[in-house]
């Protein structure tokens, strides 16, 4: 009982020191960073998967994903086990200094916040340059308002992808969970295009990033959308975009918020609503700094429940 009762303590202690750790220094060295790892091995593999034929492309694909998706799960049980090992005030350390980059809090914040400070003081081009950081879409006709409105829209789906998502899977999988969910879905972000490139040979990665964001994406556009936003309001706006699960965190944003969402084209959210101001930006990001932290809480609880 004992042994079980310090494992639940080692689980939801290491995402205080994760969390900590993020908010103090926001990303650890890019030389040691396990995506910069992930890059690596995508590229290397991308070099060796085929564009076609569709069924050799798919097969071939699969088994590089796979293969980069057990190196992680096993990573982070390498790690894992160690940390059991380590005297006991150690062991939360451990895991939170691993688990600190399967996240990004802090970036994605400093980020969003940093294209209002550039549309601020270096006006269109600067703002542009910002949220070109963020987001993959042409920036180099966006007006103000549609600078703003792209980060925001970039801020709710990446609060779930690079925040709500790993915390998620490590409360119900632990270090291995959230590790293999942090190759998905750098793996979905270098492969899964619709492009004669990957649309056949990324196919896999880009499922599985899917189906892995299927529970976060929706728990996010809960967390954000609050008492305010119905559910059946919430799922029908999330229904607009092609995504099964962007559309989650950027419509209860717009619905929160009551402003307009669109990319050109492909989407357009929360009709009716208001052109995103700076009051808006600053108001989306108070949100998702709080929800961050609320989920972090919830994550060291659930996390610590599990490993009892």
């Amino acid at each position: 009982m004992r042994a079980h009762c310090k494992g639940g303590w080692t689980a939801a202690a290491a995402v205080v020191v994760a969390v900590a750790l993020d908010a103090a220094f926001r990303e650890p060295p890019l030389a040691v960073h396990p995506v910069r790892w992930t890059g690596r091995y995508l590229a290397w593999a991308a070099r060796r998967v085929p564009s076609g034929p569709p069924g050799r492309a798919v097969a071939t694909g699969a088994l590089a994903w796979a293969f980069g998706a057990v190196t992680a799960y096993g990573a982070g049980l390498l790690v894992s086990r160690a940390a059991a090992r380590l005297p006991s005030p150690l062991r939360p350390v451990a895991v939170g200094v691993a688990l600190w980059p399967l996240f990004a809090h802090r970036m994605l914040l400093d980020e969003v916040a940093g294209v209002e400070r550039a549309l601020a003081s270096g006006g269109v081009a600067a703002g542009r340059a910002a949220v070109a950081r963020i987001v993959s879409r042409d920036v180099s006709e966006l007006t103000p308002d549609e600078i703003r409105q792209a980060a925001v829209e970039s801020l709710g789906e990446n609060l779930s992808d690079s925040v709500v998502a790993p915390l998620f899977w490590y409360a119900v999988g632990g270090l291995p969970a959230a590790a293999l969910y942090r190759f998905a879905n750098t793996a979905d972000a270098v492969w899964g295009y619709r492009t004669p490139r990957w649309n056949h040979a990324g196919r896999v990665a880009a499922r599985a990033d899917d189906l892995l964001n299927l529970v976060p994406a929706r728990l996010t556009g809960l967390l954000l959308a609050g008492r305010t936003v119905s559910w059946e309001r919430l799922r029908a706006e999330a229904a607009l975009t092609p995504s099964p699960n962007a559309g989650w965190p950027m419509a209860a944003l717009a619905l929160r918020l009551g402003v307009w969402l669109a990319k050109p084209g492909v989407y357009a959210l929360g009709a009716g609503g208001r052109a995103v101001e700076p009051g808006d930006v600053r108001a989306a990001l108070r949100l998702a700094r709080r929800r961050g932290w609320a989920l972090a809480a919830a994550a060291a609880v659930v996390a610590g429940a599990r490993a009892r």
